[in-house]
């Protein structure tokens, strides 16, 4: 069953001034437009906006709650679309965010990618994950400090069934995108300096959101994570 043809419409039109920004922001980094995947982050949003999303052409998805994908996935079923979890896990939810997701971008603890190993020893041969890095000094923020990331890596790229993949950041909401800058820049720099010290690529920086993609992208962004600029304001009481 398809999405309804207003809401295709709507998302359309905002996923064409979305790839504008990224255009121009690709150009002015002398970057190419297929090195920026754009993941839709649809929390909150129900499943027709997903597939209002992806007949618009979207393939990555990002949802925060493990429950709330369970809920939205049977009736998406026929969709072939690449699903991240984005928000914070909880390793007594490990199995079945590995279960439900391709790609878990929040891996914040040794005990979460423990988790996360021995369930994937039943699904598939790998299961890509990102490092969360803690920027900033927002304490309702997950994700590790700076010093604890070398270790945690270190942990991961011992697992047998994950496959380290980068790093992820959510940094301080600043109105002025420009003062996100030096966060952006210091998650590339971790990420350079963490790919050095194990001595493998690790391709991807998911960083920038709705109102600060741009600058990500001017940074090393390899992913944006976008919700509202898609999907428009998130309704007030979550599924």
């Amino acid at each position: 069953m398809g999405a309804d043809a207003a809401v295709i419409a709507t998302i359309g039109a905002n996923l064409s001034r979305i790839e504008e920004r990224i255009e121009r922001a690709v150009g002015r980094a002398g970057r190419r437009r297929e090195e920026v995947t754009l993941v839709a982050v649809s929390k909150t949003f129900p499943a027709d906006a997903v597939r209002a999303a992806y007949e618009a052409g979207l393939r990555h998805f990002g949802e925060n709650r493990v429950q709330e994908w369970e809920s939205k996935r049977p009736h998406l079923t026929d969709l072939n679309i690449t699903m991240h979890l984005v928000g914070h896990l909880q390793s007594n939810k490990a199995r079945r965010a590995a279960q439900l997701f391709h790609r878990v971008d929040s891996v914040d603890s040794t005990a979460v990618a423990q988790k996360l190993d021995a369930a994937e020893s039943l699904l598939r041969p790998h299961l890509g994950v990102l490092v969360e890095v803690h920027l900033g000094d927002e304490k309702t923020k997950s994700g590790v400090v700076e010093s604890e990331l070398p270790p945690l890596a270190d942990a991961i790229v011992k697992f047998a069934r994950l496959e380290l993949l980068g790093l992820m950041a959510v940094p301080p909401f600043l109105d002025d995108a420009q003062k996100v800058r030096p966060y952006f820049a210091k998650l590339r720099e971790l990420r350079d300096d963490l790919s050095t010290r194990i001595g493998r690529s690790l391709p991807v920086l998911s960083m920038g959101m709705s109102h600060d993609f741009e600058v990500a992208i001017e940074e090393g962004a390899t992913e944006i994570r976008i919700g509202t600029a898609l999907f428009g304001s998130r309704p007030a009481v979550p599924l």
